[in-house]
């Protein structure tokens, strides 16, 4: 049995086809049966995200899956396959199982180290599971890959460093302040970032927030948010001495906050220290401002600054993340590889014991004046050259059982002997090292 995936992300696609291709979350059940009506589909599984979308399978026939399921996505749609065929990738066996466990570590993300995709892909098994598209195979697969993306959250520091500009701040501020739960924080403006930002501290400790905006009524909304307390814009100087933190990012053509005016905030403060992020381009507040002691002052470039170190440093983490990743991929695909073996062994031993059970009873129907001592000495004989026979391609079966060749192993044995395609029990099957809270 073989994993294949086929799909296209934003390495590969842009928005616009991506967004042709997406599934509804919230309709996730036609979709997923379809694919396991396909032919070669033996299970299924669809990840629809923002930035990806993934079908993989478990199959029999990799290419014939593949196909499948290339055309199965564009007929989904209605787009013509030779529209999107650009856009799509496909992996099989060991290439499709390093790339789920890449994913769900975040290694193949628009950011490394960002958690959301993990969730997402836990998401998309539990519509697997729900609709019963996920077998044996993808319930081991996507559990391996959960214990895998933790590993390697906890054994590097790949999402340790901030990578946003609104959660560098928060980085910056504790650099700065060693603690900030004890700190006042005020925000100057209402928008997407500076919210983000805000959001960012309160939820890292921070319970004293002032907001101001040039429209009271959006100040207060804010401020209810943040359980906060909103100030009329024309008097917010006067309330900077009361605050350590400032966010700012109104729009403003002109500085709103000057060098002369920090210096009377500071006399007021007795020079306690301040840090002032200033997000807004143009700048709110004069750099001159940094040339203050105790004021700590950062634009947005300082603060791009820092998230392009910290993405350097999730980078180096990376590689150490390919490693775990690869002794992981080993370590599932010799399971996968020997999966049939233990199954095949017992229907191997079953189809001699069967032939071996014939021949006796044809044996005594034959020869009817047979003593008891007679009988049990033919049945004891049958028995040693069934065993004897099977000795040698059982041993080798068992060998293969840590060989990544343990399938073409099995595929001979069972065209050698007719044996019937086993069905394969989860019991029958050794497990895997697995994190436990994960099977």
């Amino acid at each position: 049995m073989h994993i294949v995936v086929v799909g296209l992300s934003h390495h590969t696609a842009p928005v616009e086809i991506r967004e042709r291709l997406a599934f509804a979350p919230t309709a996730m059940e036609k979709p997923l049966r379809q694919m396991l009506e396909l032919p070669a589909i033996a299970e299924a599984l669809l990840v629809s995200t923002c930035n990806r979308v993934e079908l993989y399978a478990a199959s029999k026939e990799p290419d014939t899956a593949v196909a499948a399921l290339r055309r199965f996505l564009a007929d989904y749609h209605g787009v013509p396959l030779d529209e999107i065929e650009q856009h799509l990738y496909d992996y099989q066996g060991e290439d499709a199982i390093r790339h789920l466990f890449r994913v769900s570590s975040s290694l193949d993300s628009m950011i490394i180290g960002e958690p959301q995709i993990l969730g997402q892909i836990k998401t998309a098994y539990g519509y697997a599971v729900e609709f019963k598209t996920a077998g044996l195979i993808l319930n081991r697969f996507l559990h391996k890959a959960f214990s895998v993306a933790k590993r390697v959250r906890t054994e590097t520091g790949i999402a340790s460093s901030a990578v946003s500009v609104s959660f560098a701040a928060v980085e910056l501020a504790r650099k700065i302040f060693d603690r900030i739960d004890d700190k006042a924080v005020m925000i100057i403006g209402a928008g997407e970032m500076c919210e983000l930002a805000a959001r960012h501290f309160v939820s890292n400790g921070v319970t004293r927030v002032l907001v101001t905006n040039r429209t009271f009524e959006r100040a207060e909304k804010l401020a209810a948010e943040f359980q906060g307390r909103a100030v009329p814009f024309e008097q917010f100087t006067e309330h900077l001495a009361s605050v350590d933190i400032v966010l700012t990012s109104t729009g403003a053509p002109t500085f709103i906050l000057g060098h002369k005016q920090m210096e009377e905030i500071l006399r007021r403060r007795k020079n306690r220290p301040m840090f002032l992020i200033d997000i807004a381009v143009p700048r709110d507040v004069d750099p001159k401002v940094n040339d203050l002691a105790n004021v700590y002052l950062y634009d947005v470039d300082d603060l791009q600054g820092v998230v392009q170190a910290n993405l350097k440093e999730r980078q180096k983490e990376a590689h150490r993340a390919e490693t775990i990743i690869a002794e992981e991929l080993g370590q599932f695909h010799v399971w996968l590889a020997n999966l049939e073996v233990k199954p095949t062994i017992i229907a191997l031993r079953k189809r001699f014991e069967e032939i071996g059970t014939q021949e006796v009873a044809k044996t005594f129907g034959n020869h009817k004046d047979l003593t008891d001592a007679q009988r049990k000495g033919i049945e004891a004989m049958t028995n040693a050259i069934v065993n004897k026979l099977l000795h040698r391609p059982i041993a080798l079966l068992k060998r293969t059982q840590n060989d990544t060749n343990g399938e073409d192993y099995v595929d001979t044995v069972r065209e050698l002997f007719d044996l019937p395609v086993p069905i394969v029990d989860e019991a029958l099957l050794e497990p895997l090292d697995d994190d436990p809270d994960n099977r």
